[in-house]
């Protein structure tokens, strides 16, 4: 778990250049599929999965009122925090990333659209300022 959590805190910083490539408003229209499960925006509440407003910065397994997996809660303990990179790696294949989630969900395989939905997420968490990485 050590060396998940630390690779996924590289990923953090990596995953930002790639996530501006993504459009935002087409990001919005493929987030359709993770409606099922999760709301965004104004009125947004907790369902099956949590609220995904302001979800970069925030660390793993904490959105109030939210049961989440003992596992999701343990990764945010250990320094698990969203940014474009891990979310990036998290929709990618969220039980490849931690296989202890609740979450049921094959992932979003292809790059450009998972692009578009971190584009898109980013719109929704305005105050988010990407960890500045160490030279």
């Amino acid at each position: 778990m050590r060396f998940v959590v630390a690779a996924l805190i590289v990923l953090a910083t990596a995953g930002l250049a790639y996530a501006q490539q993504g459009d935002a408003v087409e990001g919005e229209a493929q987030f359709r599929k993770c409606m099922a499960c999760h709301s965004a925006g104004e009125n947004a509440a907790n369902r099956v999965g949590p609220v995904l407003n302001d979800v970069f910065g925030r660390r793993a397994g904490t959105y109030p009122g939210f049961s989440y997996s003992r596992d999701m809660v343990d990764a945010g303990k250990k320094g698990l925090i969203w940014s474009p990179g891990t979310v990036s790696e998290w929709i990618t294949a969220p039980r490849a990333m931690l296989p202890g989630t609740k979450m049921n969900f094959v992932g979003v395989r292809n790059d450009e659209e998972r692009a578009n939905i971190i584009a898109y997420l980013l719109t929704l968490s305005p105050d988010y300022v990407p960890p500045k990485t160490k030279k």
